[in-house]
């Protein structure tokens, strides 16, 4: 027999304690070593709900096979009593957080005692989930080579198609009280299998391999699935109960983590315990991991614009500044050439200041985008030109020092841009009328910057451009992120979406600014395009689309097109152009280049819109 910590006085007193606190069967004769009568097993700490009973208990003597050591990060093990009680809500498993690299063996049977606790991912203020865990550990190991329990199958027969109950409104809609109910809600199954031997056979890839050796992948081949392999979130109502998030135990250098794509397939039998993290709640920790079988998935191309189509998009391409390996650059440039078709008008989010984010006070980006409209022009486009609006120093919110604004790239072989005493970052750009028409007093100009909206956000840039003799206003945007947000899994249902107020308010403040357009002109050709950072279906969306003055031309796609970026196994719409009732007959391209793949040179998929004004 081994043992991680040699049994001691101290483990003694802590065995008395439990007996003391009612934890413990038996009497005191236990504390000088009897064996108890009835000892405490893993389901009676894991309980019905989502806390332990025994939380900040001391437990003595857990018996348990170990599943799964892990020996990085959140160090420790996992055990399971392979002796399971007949209550399906009730857990088996159980982590046991060593914080030290651990001394047991995956097959060791074992004793713990130690401290129950609640350990929240994240911390207590982001809404995720606990994870029932034993602490402060003293670990004897009884024996070793034993067979483990058998793993739980984790399909599409198994998951609930309920993805989780409404919260008690007694308890700011929290769940955590709740009776896990295992066969109604995908959630509380999950939940019911907390750091138990789970496994999943062949299932396809719905979130490539990211930077942290992690991979989505759905159990349920047919949920709102994409046209080109992934998992749609088409509503606040549409989690998508398949998903799961796959990790591995061994270290990466000891064992290179599979590259995956979204529509890949990963084959065979995947099997280890079930965690929880704060990078996407449940998460299947492979001890055996399955084997990735490549699709045929490749970047889209979209269509050239026709000699009287005016082509415009948006692409967020994630912090550039000139700092960045000239293969960023050149891979953008060749995307926007080769991918995009040389759209003529194109708006830029993300675009940093001359040294990113060095913050020592610059804010011109006049070295980043002459890098990168040559490094286009290398790839054989065209010569683009470009406008913007310098932000204030750290006002505009991003990485510190980086300055990210938008810009317009256009095409002066077949676009005009239309000059009118250019803004600068505080002042306000505003409707006019020329001619009988609608025209703009700044542009480029931003809209509405001192609004509190924009406060620490990008404010929207205006421009307005002429094709073939007629005006086109383009309003190119960056709402704020969703940062601070609850994520699905969190333990308030619904979860709380606290970012979408201001976005509510800044797609107002656009939404107000269109319709000013419009009463000037009501036929005005007016394009609002950029990372909204919101769905197709938000209230967001709504407040752009308020009264018919712009309309989110993503919803013209089928709806298993509709996507621009994939975020924890979730393909979903954040960026968008949204199109005034004067821009008519229009196609519409969610170029799919990126999102879906694990190499990317930004995380957002570019939107391009056709039309003939």
């Amino acid at each position: 027999m081994r043992s991680s910590h040699p049994r001691s006085a101290a483990v003694a007193a802590l065995v008395a304690t439990a007996l003391a606190t009612g934890l413990l069967a038996g009497t005191a004769d236990a504390a000088e070593g009897a064996v108890s009568a009835d000892p405490i097993r893993i389901h009676d700490i894991q309980g019905t709900t989502r806390t332990s009973p025994l939380n900040g208990k001391p437990v003595a003597d857990v018996q348990g096979i170990v599943t799964g050591v892990r020996t990085y990060g959140s160090r420790g093990f996992w055990i399971q009593d392979p002796d399971a009680d007949d209550d399906p809500a009730t857990s088996e498993g159980i982590f046991v957080f060593t914080s030290s690299a651990p001394t047991v063996a995956v097959g060791d049977a074992v004793k713990v005692s130690g401290t129950v606790g609640e350990y929240v991912p994240g911390g207590v203020n982001s809404g995720n989930q606990s994870v029932t865990q034993i602490a402060k550990p003293t670990v004897t190991v009884v024996s070793s080579g034993n067979a483990l329990p058998a793993a739980v199958a984790v399909n599409e027969y198994s998951v609930p198609a309920a993805y989780a109950p409404a919260g008690d409104p007694a308890a700011a809609n929290g769940i955590n009280g709740l009776t896990l109910e295992p066969s109604r809600y995908a959630l509380d199954y999950y939940e019911s299998l907390e750091g138990m031997n789970v496994k999943i056979g062949t299932s396809r890839v719905v979130g490539a391999t990211d930077p942290y050796s992690e991979m989505w992948v759905t159990v349920k081949g047919w949920e709102n699935t994409a046209k080109r392999g992934g998992t749609l979130y088409g509503s606040y109502e549409s989690q998508n109960t398949g998903r799961l998030q796959i990790q591995q135990l061994a270290p990466v250098a000891q064992q290179p983590f599979p590259v995956a794509n979204v529509g890949d397939k990963l084959t065979g039998t995947t099997e280890g315990p079930l965690d929880f993290n704060q990078f996407g709640g449940y998460t299947l920790v492979a001890r055996t991991l399955g084997t990735v079988k490549a699709g045929t998935l490749a970047p889209e191309k979209t269509k050239p614009q026709a000699a009287n189509e005016l082509a415009v998009a948006t692409y967020n391409v994630e912090n550039l500044d000139p700092t960045d390996p000239q293969t960023k650059f050149d891979n953008l440039a060749k995307a926007v050439v080769e991918n995009l078709a040389s759209p003529d008008i194109l708006a830029l989010e993300e675009i940093q200041d001359d040294n990113g984010a060095k913050n020592d006070g610059t804010v011109s980006a006049e070295q980043t985008l002459t890098k990168f409209t040559a490094a286009i022009a290398a790839a054989g486009g065209p010569a683009y030109q470009w406008r913007s609006v310098s932000p204030e120093n750290n006002k505009d919110g991003g990485e510190p020092g980086g300055n990210i604004r938008q810009v317009f790239l256009f095409n002066p072989a077949r676009v005009s841009f239309t000059e009118r005493a250019p803004g600068d970052a505080v002042t306000a750009t505003g409707v006019t009328t020329e001619n009988g028409k609608a025209a703009l007093t700044h542009s480029p100009g931003r809209i509405d910057p001192a609004n509190p909206a924009w406060a620490d956000s990008r404010k929207p840039l205006a421009g307005e451009f002429v094709f073939k003799g007629k005006t086109v206003f383009v309003i190119a945007n960056h709402f704020s992120s969703k940062g601070g947000d609850e994520g699905l899994t969190s333990v308030h249902q619904p979860p709380v979406r606290s970012s979408e107020a201001k976005r509510l308010l800044q797609a107002q403040a656009v939404n107000g600014f269109v319709k000013q357009l419009l009463a000037a002109d009501k036929n005005a050709s007016v394009l609002a395009v950029g990372d909204i950072n919101d769905f197709e279906f938000s209230g967001t969306a709504q407040a752009l689309e308020d009264g018919g003055a712009l309309y989110s031309a993503i919803k013209s796609l089928p709806k298993a097109e509709r996507y621009s970026y994939v975020y924890q196994g979730n393909a979903q719409v954040l960026d968008q152009i949204l199109v005034s009732p004067g821009v008519k007959n229009y196609a519409y391209d969610s170029v799919h280049i990126n999102a879906e793949f694990s190499a990317q040179n930004s995380d957002h998929d570019p939107q391009v819109l056709r039309f003939r004004p």
